[in-house]
């Protein structure tokens, strides 16, 4: 511990030396984001890694087959963090301003929303899984690969929103660790028994599938421990501060209603991340399963590297929504300007070393020489977007710890919808080509950052926090 101190100060010194971050601010910001990054690589790695071994398993299909269910279940994960910034904004603001009985009352009515969301959903993979994986390929292999994965993931739905939402929670209070214990954990135990089950069992997609359903499953029974106030003993784990009691298991309409209010947007935002990789796909499958799979390969590293935005979105909607908990703007405003700028240098850092090595990296998932080469590609873009990714993330996190989401989400739509998927379709009609969907991943990502940044530096935010905050509603409780 000491060690991770001494580095964390002379880090720090350094940073404040260069302008980029305060050192004062670096440390509970890092305190903050580590746990978060790790717990972000560690999920998104699942999906990473469940792709390579059925590539090395079964080949194109199969990862093209996984890549069209993998679409639907990104759908589950924007639907759960959309509705879990809700519950970080409002348990930070309310936590900050040391109101723990009201912050403990919105994870209860965030968990009724899980439950109104999940169910629903968990029935439409279970009962038209062949159809939607339909809507995104006609080649009859990877529909099948891809309604194999959906019907044993269907139950896995409730166990990743329930998750999504605890793990905002003691984001909220700024316990990262806790939830990067049962996470990470979670993402070893789905790796070695997907792992198991493919190469041992021959399972192929189903047991990457049962691998992703059993061990979500398990974080969920960990983390339940923790919300309900239990203690984990020696792990270094600590139960909630804000957690699930007889007494707020009820319905609170007023704060259903601003979980709801601020999450609506958010959830449209990160929806709007979502839903657009379903008209990129089928522009993708018009060129074949090889360029599907080089999207997806693509798609995949830069979601490991935007486990970055795990840990610095949520430090920013944290940490600016506990200073405007506790009514200091100013200091809000300098973590927010701060964490975006510790951003764009980190994302800049690990773009360019992801692109040196772009192809040997591409070479983990396809081994077709011809193959490699253009999922290197794909790798190298999807690298140099994600420093969009950075802006964005952390820009977003800010104005969703003031409880600003309304804006954001437009961002996402006019960069996604307005800018890259045109883009892409260009390619269909046009000499652009594959080249269309270069240019879809770039602008999907730089467009709603520069807008959100925007956006921060407005300051509109400020005003709109004060409408959320604990005093703002006396007749909560």
């Amino acid at each position: 511990m000491t060690d991770r101190r001494t580095v964390t100060v002379v880090l720090a010194s350094i940073l404040e030396r260069l302008g980029i971050i305060d050192a004062e601010r670096f440390g509970p910001t890092a305190d903050l984001a580590w746990p978060r990054i790790v717990t972000g690589f560690a999920i998104m790695s699942k999906q990473t890694a469940d792709l390579a071994m059925v590539g090395l398993a079964v080949g194109t299909t199969g990862t093209a087959g996984l890549a069209y269910a993998l679409a639907y279940w990104e759908i589950v994960t924007m639907l759960g963090l959309g509705l879990a910034g809700g519950t970080v904004s409002l348990v930070s603001q309310n936590y900050g301003g040391e109101e723990t009985e009201r912050a403990s009352l919105v994870v209860t009515q965030s968990i009724l929303l899980v439950f109104l969301f999940a169910l629903p959903m968990m029935a439409v993979f279970l009962l038209v899984a062949e159809s939607l994986i339909g809507l995104l390929g006609s080649e009859p292999e990877p529909i099948a690969h891809g309604t194999t994965y959906l019907l044993f993931v269907a139950p896995a739905v409730l166990f990743e929103l329930l998750n999504l939402v605890a793990s905002r929670t003691y984001t909220g209070v700024g316990d990262t660790f806790t939830e990067m214990v049962a996470r990470a954990g979670g993402a070893v135990l789905n790796i070695l028994i997907s792992g198991v089950l493919i190469f041992g069992f021959g399972m192929g997609v189903a047991g990457a599938a049962i691998g992703t359903t059993v061990s979500t499953g398990v974080v969920t029974l960990v983390l339940a421990w923790g919300m309900f106030g239990q203690s984990y003993g020696q792990l270094g784990m600590e139960p909630s501060p804000v957690p699930i009691t007889r007494s707020s298991l009820r319905l609170q309409p007023t704060l259903l209603w601003q979980i709801v209010e601020i999450s609506s947007p958010e959830i449209g935002r990160r929806l709007a991340q979502g839903i657009v990789v379903f008209p990129l796909l089928w522009i993708a499958a018009t060129f074949g399963p090889v360029i599907v799979t080089a999207l997806e390969v693509g798609r995949r590293i830069r979601g490991l590297i935007n486990s970055i935005n795990w840990g610095l979105s949520l430090a920013s909607s944290s940490l600016v929504g506990q200073h405007l908990g506790a009514n200091d703007e100013d200091e809000a405003g300098a973590y927010g300007e701060e964490i975006v700028r510790l951003s764009t240098v980190i994302y800049t850092g690990v773009a360019i070393l992801v692109v040196v090595f772009a192809e040997p990296i591409a070479s983990l998932f396809v081994t077709d020489p011809g193959h490699v080469a253009q999922a290197g590609v794909f790798v190298a873009v999807g690298a140099v977007s994600s420093i969009g990714y950075g802006i964005d993330g952390t820009a977003a996190g800010a104005l969703l710890g003031a409880g600003d989401t309304r804006l954001p989400f437009v961002a996402s739509l006019v960069g996604r919808y307005v800018f890259a998927l045109p883009a892409a379709a260009l390619g269909l009609v046009t000499p652009l080509g594959i080249a269309g969907l270069y240019l879809a991943l770039l602008l999907e990502t730089y467009v709603p950052g520069g807008i959100n940044y925007w956006l921060f530096r407005r300051g509109r935010w400020k005003a709109v926090s004060r409408r959320y905050r604990p005093s703002a509603d006396a007749d909560a409780d």
